[in-house]
């Protein structure tokens, strides 16, 4: 006797497949090798969630020496922001020059080059010579560019308009702004003698996700607008879960596969596929430094 599946059960029970089998993997591997990192977080609300996210990440290692030194958020900020708060009240600039950082996160917004990252980059390795910067590049708030002059604007207005977006459009808009930011870490690094300033692709995972969902092909949700809170682009806990997989991703250069963000409105099947996802988006993309 056979019992028929509808597809999206067959794809919900292959999930869990894979997420059982991915954490007996995971849990096989030994993470003692790998060496704790100091953090320093820097950014805006599309990337201050992640440090607690790392926490908990790490805490289902064997990762030895891990601490989070600190974090220093500014709502829609770029980030020479960070470096214009007062030297006084400025976590960040005491945490470099006390050389106590081995990695350090920025999330720059929308306008690029941004002298805050340099600024960065030049206080830390003057402290400490092997540190590592990783720029997150976000999704495009509003989902895509400001339009220019005479052009219509094609922003959304209200969430629901995301349900209609072509991915394609999604795409153009991540790579554009990347590409920006791929330039100003190139010359950094030419400028500095080594790759140290290293891009952490969470646009591009989240376009991916969305393209997911559009095909059909992400369990439990429909409608990308289910993915979002607000027009803006602040996240449900799905696209959080997915910008920490990244982030630990870039930081520790290894598989997130198995270390799971806590959220409790992601079941298993769905952390297993955004954890494989941020993996094969970071590990795949030169500029994040994952060979």
């Amino acid at each position: 006797m056979y019992m028929h599946l509808h597809p999206f059960a067959t794809r919900l029970l292959t999930a869990c497949l894979l997420f059982s089998l991915s954490c007996a993997s995971v849990l096989a591997a030994d993470t003692t090798a790998v060496p704790g990192q100091r953090i320093f977080y820097t950014g805006h609300s599309f990337h201050m969630f992640v440090p607690g996210m790392i926490e908990a990440m790490v805490k289902t290692t064997e990762i030895q020496g891990h601490k989070l030194v600190g974090q220093q958020g500014i709502g829609g900020s770029r980030v020479i922001q960070h470096w214009q708060v007062p030297n006084e009240k400025n976590g960040a600039k005491q945490a470099l020059i006390g050389g106590k950082v081995d990695v350090f996160t920025m999330a720059p917004h929308l306008l690029i080059p941004d002298d805050g990252i340099t600024n960065f980059v030049k206080l830390g390795l003057e402290h400490n010579p092997n540190m590592r910067f990783l720029v997150q590049a976000s999704w495009y708030p509003f989902d895509l560019p400001a339009p220019a002059q005479g052009q219509a604007d094609r922003r959304i207005k209200d969430n629901a308009q995301r349900d209609n977006a072509k991915i394609e459009d999604l795409q153009a808009a991540v790579d554009a702004w990347r590409s920006q930011l791929e330039a100003q870490a190139a010359a950094l690094n030419q400028q500095h003698g080594r790759t140290c300033v290293f891009i952490v692709p969470v646009g591009d995972a989240v376009v991916k996700l969305r393209a997911m969902v559009v095909a059909g092909e992400f369990p439990g949700i429909s409608k990308q607008s289910a993915l979002f809170r607000d027009p803006i682009g602040h996240g449900q806990g799905h696209i959080m879960a997915l910008a920490a997989y990244c982030n630990f991703a870039a930081i520790y250069r290894i598989s997130p596969v198995g270390h799971t963000a806590p959220d409790r409105s992601i079941n298993p099947a769905q952390h297993a596929i955004l954890q494989q996802l941020a993996w094969d988006t970071v590990s795949k993309y030169p500029p994040a430094g994952v060979k």
